[in-house]
């Protein structure tokens, strides 16, 4: 009886995708026309860089490429017509700012996930905007390490091709040696049904006392030509503030780091698809995040030579203090955006139409080449599904 309910529920899915398949809308074959304190633990919020890597075994070569880098030798911060020069500006560092202390006048963000492994802890939330994709905000608390090693790791294109299974190429395009601000270009691999994506991304750090405001988001290049293959992601944004924190060991040191990240990109598909595929992969994915950092916190201590975009994220635009003040002071009238309470979720039985609709879903979802699937989504469906058989 349990094989036959097994072989049902299958077959119900592969209708779906048969059905999927041979029915799809318009459009979507068209083309692209309180407040968190940062000088202590923060209460509420979650974050870190964790999106978009996955495990995959499909031995595809990455590379570094080395191509000549354009340098801004007048890029200075001091310069009255820095926005003309640097891709990422000081109006990226208040947004940013506005996000960590809960003043950008948006949503409630939802409690979405309460995690922890030895050596560190995960807190997650999203949000729904008006206009776009969902926005993520996460909290990382990492035990035994650095402000200064985890900016640096982040940054660090190289280094990164030995754990972010999804990047396979990787070129610096133009850096500014007096602010580090870089433009880069990534292509990333995706598994099965998804096409190459491509990334032109403008980054920058900011100091502020050991406090870094690492700002990254999708830029235009006209002196790269857009191509059908990798399909081009224009909107992406990655930002996150990194502190040291006290460790939970309750000794009173600040030997752990906190990464508060924010980040939202187009994966092209449809919102509650992408919602349910991350909420399902994103665990897995922070703990690879967690791999790659202790590998280059050993490779560090080796004394290994640091890699170009490593010394790139050493030259940050100090912050002043007087800034700082104004951004609070030009806050003060602005409401906090409120942190909901996570709800918990209720185990439903299984509905055998459920599974035809989305079956069809997932692979219109996986028809549409006009953004960002990313990996949390693939993955996190593909793994949703097989918990489903493993309880019949």
């Amino acid at each position: 009886m349990l094989f036959l309910c097994f072989v049902a529920v299958w077959v119900a899915f592969f209708v779906g995708v048969i059905v999927g398949s041979a029915w799809k809308p318009r459009w979507a074959t068209l083309g692209h026309d309180g407040k968190f304190n940062i000088s202590s633990p923060i209460k509420g919020f979650g974050g870190n860089p964790s999106y978009g890597t996955c495990a995959m075994e499909d031995g595809v070569e990455k590379e570094q490429a080395s191509v000549p880098v354009a340098k801004d030798t007048n890029c200075s911060s001091s310069q009255p017509k820095e926005k003309e020069h640097l891709a990422v500006t000081e109006e990226d560092l208040e947004h940013l700012c506005h996000l960590v202390d809960r003043k950008d006048g948006g949503p409630p963000w939802k409690h979405m996930m309460d995690r922890s492994a030895p050596g560190m802890s995960y807190q997650a939330w999203q949000r729904d905007a008006e206009t776009g994709p969902p926005q993520y905000c996460s909290k990382t608390v990492y035990e035994n390490a650095t402000p200064e090693l985890l900016r640096d790791f982040f940054w660090d294109d190289e280094f990164r091709l030995k754990w972010d299974d999804m990047l396979i190429h990787s070129t610096t395009i133009e850096e500014c040696p007096t602010t580090g601000t870089m433009i880069v270009n990534w292509i990333r691999k995706f598994p099965f049904f998804c096409s190459d994506r491509e990334y032109i991304i403008g980054r920058r750090i900011w100091d502020s006392g050991r406090s870094y405001y690492c700002v990254t988001k999708g830029v235009p290049c006209p002196s790269i030509p857009r191509r059908d293959k990798p399909r081009r992601v224009d909107l992406f944004y990655s930002s996150w503030c990194i502190q040291a924190v006290e460790s939970s060991k309750g000794d009173g040191q600040l030997t752990a780091c906190e990464v508060i990240l924010f980040h939202h990109e187009d994966m092209g598909i449809p919102r509650e698809i992408a919602k349910f595929g991350i909420r399902q992969g994103m665990w897995g994915a922070v703990k690879n995040i967690e791999r790659g950092l202790r590998l280059y916190q050993k490779e560090r201590a080796s004394g290994a030579p640091l890699s170009g975009s490593a010394v790139l994220a050493q030259i940050n635009t100090k912050i002043n203090p007087d800034y700082m003040k104004s951004l609070e002071i030009s806050e003060e009238d602005s409401p906090e955006t409120e942190l909901q309470g996570s709800s918990p979720e209720k185990p439903g039985g299984l509905n055998i139409p459920k599974l035809i609709v989305f079956g069809g879903a997932v692979v219109l979802a996986c028809t549409l080449d006009r953004g960002l699937l990313t990996k949390a989504v693939i993955f996190g469906v593909a793994r949703r599904f097989g918990n489903i058989g493993r309880r019949l």
